[in-house]
């Protein structure tokens, strides 16, 4: 599903240039669920929003299903995105001034869906996550667990083949952890890719690979 081939990325830091990604090359199925862990400064994030489509290499390839991100204009990559693609971050970036049931109907507003169809999906997506009795708290109404589950709904809403989740459980406590790990081994289960960056060993463990970074480079884990 996913081929890097070649891939650095460097970034001015006070003057002094910061090697965030060096010459990687790795290979993910479609259908595996890996956990990219290191050292803070070691790459993990760059390599995921490069996966994405959001951060431009300096040099090399990613191809997602055999189309390269990079060679793509910017409204063609936002489409593969809103196509294939879920995010889910450590700070969940919800819309504060929305529901719930609003922040998951965002990106099929986007998408073009029919107002039915939005409220449809959402209502089912935010009962599969355990929110039916929150769908129209806005998000400073809710936990931070609730919040997750939320930021999980939403990414889930168009029906993404991969998802790329940034530390998704670095804001929650371990129950909480545990239960949004759960949540992304079902979806795994299910076909869905999932690559995960955390820092948290516990939960890198319940991936089916660990691929290890450091100073911007795969050290191990790249098959």
């Amino acid at each position: 599903m996913i081929r890097i081939e070649n891939l650095s990325k460097s970034y001015r830091v006070r003057g002094r240039e910061v090697k965030a990604l060096a010459d990687v090359n790795l290979s993910i199925a479609a259908g595996e669920f890996v956990a990219a862990v290191g050292a803070s400064g070691s790459g993990k994030s760059t390599l995921l929003l490069t996966l994405g489509g959001l951060i431009h290499p300096d040099e090399g390839e990613v191809y997602l299903d055999g189309q390269s991100l990079y060679d793509m204009n910017q409204a063609q990559r936002a489409k593969i995105r809103q196509q294939s693609v879920g995010f889910l971050f450590q700070t969940f970036h919800l819309i504060p001034y929305l529901t719930a049931r609003e922040n998951v109907q965002t990106p099929l507003f986007v998408a073009g869906k029919t107002p039915a169809e939005q409220t449809e999906t959402a209502v089912r997506l935010l009962r599969e996550v355990g929110l039916e009795d929150r769908m129209d708290h806005k998000p400073a109404e809710l936990s931070v667990g609730q919040m997750q589950r939320v930021a999980l709904a939403r990414t889930l809403a168009n029906h993404p083949r991969l998802i790329l989740a940034d530390e998704p459980t670095g804001s929650l406590d371990p129950e909480l952890a545990e239960e949004m790990v759960s949540h992304l081994e079902r979806l795994n289960r299910e076909g869905i890719t999932v690559v995960m960056v955390t820092h948290v060993p516990a939960m890198a463990a319940r991936a089916a690979r660990r691929i290890v970074l450091s100073e911007g480079r795969v050290v191990s884990g790249t098959n």
